[in-house]
């Protein structure tokens, strides 16, 4: 999002402000922090300094993501963009919701929550080709990634666990894992109740499964009997019949359980009914020149940050409130060929 706006240049959109999380960066100038020129905006760790600055909306992605902060930011007049969380305010917490609508009043603001997965894959794109179905049995969005080639390792043994016991993995096992599995948890409600499922309830189940071996993960070793594997499923349900799910298979150390299904590569959506249909979505950096695999790697976090970075104009005309990817138009980059690579 960052180097995003820097490079673009465009006229609508203008840096400000930014927060960091660690003191070696306090003070230093947001361009070089981003590897480019200086840009005359210093990043600070202080809270108050960013809840003072003149901005229209905040892009909220911290690794951990908290109600507090956002009633902060929306209260003090500015809008919140993330990727972190708020897809389906409908079944968030009651007492956050109330609190979150509270700031908007106060801040007469508005917050949107999306990003690729929770987010477009399994919000946008199935509302999307709703619009040619005449009657949907059921929708399922499968996700299936090897995360070894993921270099924000922090968050694959940090907070996602791999390495740790298979018995120790469920949805409810770290504060983490329970945040996580819960904006899935949203995402499957949001679906239901846009496309008028009427699910009864929203179930969250996960298998871990263990290493055959030992593997090298950038600076983190993987023990043989650890963790390398987590098939989650997000099931909704009407009358016991599911009617939306999202499934993802997630691996660690190149290795995938026999017994597990095997679809591409990527975002599987599908979608039973009359007619049935089936989007599959891959991002690479390239489909026509040479990258690396880290470009490749790479490109879904672009996906990600820009879904919600392209969103921002809307963002700051919605009404007061939650702006969900069910309430605010068609997000889209209506620059994107004026920008050069």
């Amino acid at each position: 999002m960052l180097t995003a706006i820097l490079d673009r240049r465009r006229d609508d959109l203008h840096l400000v402000g930014a927060r960091v999380y660690s003191e070696d960066k306090n003070g230093v100038d947001v361009g070089v922090l981003a590897g480019r020129d200086p840009v005359g905006v210093a990043a600070t760790t202080d809270v108050d300094e960013i809840l003072a600055v003149d901005a229209d909306c905040v892009l909220y992605t911290p690794r951990t993501a908290r109600v507090d902060d956002v009633c902060a930011l929306l209260a003090s007049g500015k809008n919140v963009a993330t990727t972190a969380f708020m897809f389906h305010p409908r079944r968030m917490a009651p007492a956050d919701r109330d609190r979150v609508l509270a700031a908007c009043e106060r801040g007469g603001t508005s917050v949107h929550g999306s990003g690729l997965n929770p987010g477009n894959l399994s919000g946008v794109l199935p509302l999307a080709l709703s619009g040619m179905s005449r009657r949907i049995e059921k929708i399922t969005l499968c996700e299936r990634a090897d995360w070894s080639v993921y270099e924000s390792t922090g968050i694959t043994f940090d907070n996602m666990a791999f390495g740790q016991p298979v018995e120790s993995i469920s949805p409810t096992a770290t504060e983490f894992l329970a945040f996580n599995s819960s904006i899935f948890v949203e995402q499957v409600w949001m679906i239901g109740d846009a496309l008028g499922a009427d699910l009864d309830d929203v179930t969250a189940t996960v298998e871990a499964v263990a290493a055959q071996q030992e593997h090298q993960i950038f600076e983190h070793r993987l023990d043989a009997g650890t963790t390398a594997g987590q098939r989650w499923n997000w099931v909704g349900r009407r009358a016991g019949v599911p009617r939306v799910e999202i499934e993802t298979l997630w691996t660690v150390g190149g290795e995938y359980p026999g017994h597990w299904p095997s679809p591409r590569h990527g975002w599987t959506l599908t979608i039973e009914g009359d007619p049935s249909m089936q989007a599959h979505f891959v991002s690479l950096a390239s489909f026509s020149r040479p990258a690396s695999m880290a470009e490749h790697v790479r490109s879904a976090n672009v996906a990600t940050a820009m879904q919600v970075l392209n969103a921002v104009p809307e963002i700051c005309r919605a009404p007061v409130g939650f702006a969900t990817t069910a309430t605010l138009p068609l997000v889209r980059n209506a620059r994107a060929f004026d920008t050069q690579p």
